[in-house]
């Protein structure tokens, strides 16, 4: 039997940091249109040569080579355009290298698994822990060339990482890409640069705080206005004081409205953004800000009232209602969802499941157990190899938007989100739970007690279910319980505590053989009792 992995402790996750909405941009005029082309266009320019100067500093980077690019930026715009500039160039940066760092890591890796597997013989079965040998020497050799372009792969990126060498590309790589494969992306030559175009330009101003309505460059009224301050070089289009364009539609946020009003009235920051969807060919305006993180409460309070277990799959939500002992109540219940489709599709897939469920959550007062999951380094070919259909699978599975959300939405409710390891949770789940909890008019699935033993693990209970009593008596007739401790496990043979009242017809309190050293007995095997006793209903796991 292999060693299991130390599992990590349960904990409340903290609630979002931040808030941000989003409207159309209506009524454009022409006009309109051209001026935030324009505008677009020319800071677009600005914030690539930014980027430019910055991936050439490198490592070399200090406060002095910041100070001379927002001075260079100022000349050709403005001190706030140049700020918030410099500001989206040292976050894109700092976003590179953690993907090469990522990257790396995944290479690293595959390295790895490879080399192991070329060192044991053709055809060597593994196990479920460690992959054998390749199965035929076609194979081996195959993989053996695969190593070699892994390795090259890891020191380029290696010497990249070390030299402060990162590789950017301003409107998406996969767009970029998309320019020689126009009829697989379904777009023509023209449709393709416009969308290139808009995805390059800079329309993107930081908020700040006691400033007018919380931003000077990007400024929205309480009343809707709008108006945004022109670069130096298209301060001829302006049509109000200061070198100022105002926007002819006005401005309404439907979502967090009340919210937004409030900030910009008492001229907090509010940060925007100016998006062109060209497919739609739609303007919008995205409108954000910090928020102080939500208090959590502790862990014992979130446990009180029990939980909901809650397993995530590739189509569906698997959840059950536990109460604070761990015994699953009521039925189970899911909520799926359909990942097929266009990235808007999905993500309302998964945000209606999620609303069910913290619905459900709302009415009974509970707290929501759901695994930490992380698939960054479980998705690669040379760990699953052959296992095409399953790498698919579980790069698939929304996790990092799914969790996002669900912590967002669930603050806004005032439900509290326990994470939890999701180590062997599937495994022993279907072990312990699903057929104990299979009926004749149930059938549990592996998912179903995947989320009991969610649910268990979040209220600090083992997931292991003892085995039930003798059917006649507590006495030596039919054996013990099935589930023994094992004879290497610590504290087999301690005393068993005693518990207030009779525990027998016959036997009063403290009496009896079994109140004293279970070793007097002459027993081979002692159950291991290793938690306290309480006079309390009895849960089903006992």
């Amino acid at each position: 039997m292999g060693v299991l992995r130390e599992l990590s402790a349960p904990f409340v996750a903290l609630g979002p940091s931040g808030v941000s909405i989003r409207t159309r941009l209506k009524h454009l005029t022409p006009g309109d249109v051209e001026v935030l082309r324009l505008v677009g266009a020319h800071l677009g320019s600005l914030a690539g040569r930014d980027l430019r100067r910055r991936c050439a500093e490198g490592l070399e980077h200090s406060a002095d080579t910041w100070a001379a690019r927002k001075r260079a930026l100022s000349g050709e715009s403005s001190s706030r355009w140049a700020g918030s500039i410099t500001k989206a160039t040292h976050d894109q940066w700092a976003l590179s290298r953690r993907g090469q760092l990522a990257h790396i890591q995944e290479l690293e890796a595959g390295v790895r698994t490879v080399a192991q597997r070329l060192s044991l013989p053709v055809g060597e079965k593994g196990s479920k822990r460690c992959p054998g040998g390749y199965r035929t020497r076609w194979e081996w050799f195959a993989k053996s060339r695969r190593l070699g372009v892994l390795e090259d792969r890891l020191a380029r990126e290696r010497a990249d990482r070390e030299a402060g060498r990162v590789r950017v590309v301003r409107g998406g790589g996969r767009l970029f890409r998309a320019r020689h494969h126009l009829d697989a992306a379904q777009l023509t030559e023209t449709e393709w640069r416009e969308r290139w175009e808009a995805a390059r330009w800079f329309l993107t101003a930081d908020g700040e705080t006691g400033k007018r309505f919380g931003n000077e460059t990007i400024r929205v009224t309480p009343d809707g206005e709008m108006s945004l301050k022109l670069p130096a070089t298209l301060a001829h289009l302006a049509n109000s004081p200061r070198g100022r364009y105002v926007l002819t539609g006005t401005v309404a946020f439907r979502h967090r409205g009340e919210q937004w009003a409030d900030r910009v009235a008492t001229n907090r920051a509010v940060a925007y953004r100016i998006h062109h969807d060209t497919a739609r060919g739609r303007w919008y305006l995205t409108a954000s800000w910090t928020i102080p993180p939500v208090k959590t409460v502790p862990l014992e309070t979130a446990r009180a009232g029990g939980v909901i277990g809650v397993d995530t799959n590739a189509d569906h939500l698997a959840s059950w209602r536990l109460d604070r002992h761990g015994n699953p109540m009521g039925e189970p219940r899911r909520f799926f969802y359909d990942l097929s489709g266009n990235t808007a599709h999905r993500d309302a897939q998964v945000r209606h499941a999620l609303t069910r469920l913290l619905h459900w959550a709302q009415r009974h007062n509970l707290t929501i157990a759901i695994e930490d999951l992380d698939f960054a380094a479980e998705k690669t070919r040379e760990k699953h190899g052959r296992r095409k259909r399953f790498r698919n699978l579980i790069s698939g599975m929304p996790v990092a938007r799914l969790r996002a959300r669900l912590v967002s939405m669930a603050a806004e409710l005032g439900i509290t989100i326990a994470a939890v390891d999701p180590a062997y949770t599937s495994k022993w789940g279907a072990q312990h739970w699903q057929q104990p909890l299979t009926a004749q008019h149930r059938k549990t699935t592996r998912h179903d007690s995947a989320a009991v033993a969610i649910g268990r693990r979040a209220l600090g209970h083992r997931i292991r279910r003892r085995a039930a009593p003798p059917r006649d008596d507590q006495s030596d007739r039919r054996g013990h319980r099935t589930a023994q401790a094992g004879h290497g496990d610590c504290r087999r043979e301690g005393t068993r505590p005693r518990i207030p009242g009779p525990r027998t017809r016959s036997a009063g309190t403290g009496r009896g053989v079994k109140a004293g050293d279970q070793r007097a007995q002459h027993r081979s095997g002692h159950a291991a009792e290793r938690e306290t006793w309480r006079q309390d209903s009895l849960p089903l796991s006992l």
